[in-house]
C-alpha cells in the first residue's frame, strides 16, 4: 500500500510541469490564457503568453484571439463583459479560439510584441491569428460597436467568419 502510495505521488509530481507551460496557466473553461485579477495584467510576459496560445491552438486546431487593451480603458472593459457574459459569444471562444488578452499601459505597453503586428490605432482592438501565429485579421472593434456598447451580433459574427 505505501508503495502505490508514493508511486502516485511520485506520478502526480512529476505531471505538474505539463499542467502549465512555461509558467502559463489557463482561466477555467481552458480558452483564455489566466491573467489573474485584471483582464489586461501589466506584469504579464504578452509573448510567452502568445507562443504557448500559439502551440495549444496548434494541438486543438482553434485560432488565437489577441484582445489589446487595459484596464484603464473603458471599451476594452465593456468588450471583456460582452465576450465573457454571452453565451454564444463565450461558447465560440471556448470551442473554436485561445484567447489571449494583451496589456497595453503606460505601466507596459508591450511595443516589441505589439510592433510585430498591424498598426493599432485604438482600444481594444483583437488580431486573429492562426497556428502558426500569422495575422489573419487585425480588428478595430469600433466597427462592432453600437451606440454606447458593443453589437452581440456583430461580435459574434466576426468570430464566427474566422473559426478554422
Amino acid at each position: 500500500m505505501k508503495l502505490t502510495f508514493i508511486l502516485l505521488t511520485v506520478a502526480s509530481v512529476s505531471l505538474l510541469p505539463s499542467l502549465s507551460t512555461a509558467g502559463l496557466q489557463l482561466n477555467a473553461d481552458k480558452s483564455q490564457v489566466a491573467t489573474g485579477k485584471e483582464e489586461f495584467d501589466p506584469k504579464r510576459d504578452a509573448a510567452q503568453d502568445i507562443a504557448v496560445a500559439l502551440k495549444m491552438a496548434s494541438k486543438e486546431n482553434k485560432r488565437v484571439l489577441l484582445n489589446v487593451g487595459g484596464n484603464w480603458c473603458s471599451w476594452c472593459k465593456k468588450l471583456d463583459g460582452l465576450l465573457r457574459s454571452d453565451k454564444d459569444i463565450s461558447r465560440i471562444l471556448k470551442d473554436k479560439y485561445v484567447v489571449v488578452p494583451v496589456n497595453y499601459s503606460q505601466e507596459n505597453p508591450n511595443r516589441a510584441i505589439l510592433s510585430k503586428y498591424p498598426q493599432v490605432t485604438g482600444y481594444p482592438h483583437l488580431f486573429v491569428l492562426d497556428v502558426k501565429g500569422k495575422v489573419i485579421k487585425s480588428q478595430d472593434t469600433s466597427e462592432l460597436e453600437d451606440l454606447d456598447k458593443y453589437d452581440t451580433a456583430k461580435v459574434l459574427s466576426f468570430l464566427k467568419h474566422f473559426v478554422p
